[in-house]
């Protein structure tokens, strides 16, 4: 297992010929097999933080590292998928979640091999033929996180991949993700804008502020695993966390505050 750490990472961008901060003095660890949700406001850097850490952009300032070593794209030390699913429509199924293995120059009769033996955990039994747009929303979600998977890393990058589905695909796909996480442990970054999604999914959960990102909250989630056991019987406690980061959200100064009276209270 993998351990990613940022320190003081900071990044700018050009446009219409002025400089334009996007995220500033981020520093945080993400330790082996923890899933940690990040949460802010559309235009907060989140996406743009995910492209640093998978070596699409580089960072204007500070370090970006895995087990102490740099980021180095060539190496695959994370696996990153976006928000869109980018499954390809000429591509069945299994053509589709081979690909990274594929531009890795991996045997591609293994990757198959090890994709079929896959698909009945991701819920795709039967459809390794089927093309792209015979899949329902959620199947090509599911479809992009197992080509996410096969890149093979043990640091998933997951950039809102159930943000365009309906409410109950959505939490069925939230519980389906847990239970491939809790099977194989995987160290996961997850981008959000749902802060209950956050709570469910997390064992902490980071606010950033409004452009220029900056961490203004890490609040750990006390709830016990399995999750959905739990979730219910805490839920004045969901309630409170949801209270804090909506106010961190909105930068309220007491929210940091709220926690630690709240997490003293759990702790009791």
């Amino acid at each position: 297992m993998s351990e990613l750490c940022l320190k003081e990472v900071s990044y700018q961008y050009q446009e219409a010929g002025r400089t334009v901060p996007a995220l500033e003095n981020i520093s945080m660890t993400v330790k082996n097999g923890e899933f940690v949700s990040i949460i802010g406001a559309s235009g907060a850097g989140k996406s743009t933080l995910l492209q640093l850490i998978s070596g699409l952009l580089r960072p204007t300032h500070g370090q970006i590292t895995v087990n102490g070593q740099a980021i180095q794209p060539q190496k695959r030390q994370v696996a990153y998928m976006p928000q869109n699913d980018a499954l390809l429509p000429w591509r069945n199924v299994l053509q589709n979640v081979v690909l990274g293995p594929e531009i890795q120059g991996k045997g591609r009769r293994q990757a198959l091999a090890q994709a079929k033996r896959l698909l009945p955990l991701f819920g795709l039994e039967g459809f390794g033929d089927a093309f792209p747009a015979q899949l329902s929303g959620g199947m090509r979600q599911r479809a992009a996180l197992l080509r996410t998977f096969l890149i093979g890393s043990d640091i998933l990058l997951l950039d809102e991949p159930f943000g365009a589905l309906d409410a109950i695909t959505r939490r069925e796909l939230q519980r389906w993700l847990l239970d491939v996480w809790e099977q194989f442990k995987y160290t996961v970054l997850f981008v959000t804008h749902d802060v209950e999604e956050a709570l469910f999914l997390s064992d902490r959960v980071v606010v950033l502020s409004p452009r220029p990102g900056t961490i203004v909250l890490d609040m750990p989630i006390p709830f016990a695993r399995p999750r959905q056991q739990h979730f219910d019987a805490y839920s004045s406690a969901v309630i409170e966390h949801e209270t804090a980061l909506l106010r961190a959200l909105k930068g309220k100064p007491d929210a940091t505050t709220s926690i630690d009276r709240l997490q003293t209270k759990l702790s009791r």
